[in-house]
């Protein structure tokens, strides 16, 4: 399973699951576009983890996106990658 982390304007965190790894490079380069054209385009994601989980958002509204491969282990329950501590 494959997770896509994106944050919004606001901020707000949202994620959904991929199970095919094509699927969530799919769905992370239909993010990473909206970064870097800056455009309000509507985006509409779908969860397989959750298939009643849906989302739109505008493209401009996004402001950073991370993919990651979901494991059986873990550090604390946090996800691989980045992390900013709250202030």
């Amino acid at each position: 399973m494959f997770i896509l982390e994106f944050t919004l304007k606001g901020p707000t965190t949202l994620s959904i699951q991929k199970k095919d790894q094509a699927d969530a490079e799919s769905a992370f380069q239909q993010l990473l576009s909206a970064l870097q054209g800056n455009n309000d385009a509507l985006i509409e994601l779908t969860c397989d983890h959750q298939t009643n989980k849906k989302v739109a958002l505008l493209g401009s509204s996004v402001i950073s996106v991370q993919m990651y491969e979901k494991t059986s282990g873990g550090a604390g329950g946090r996800a691989p990658g980045f992390f900013a501590p709250n202030a």
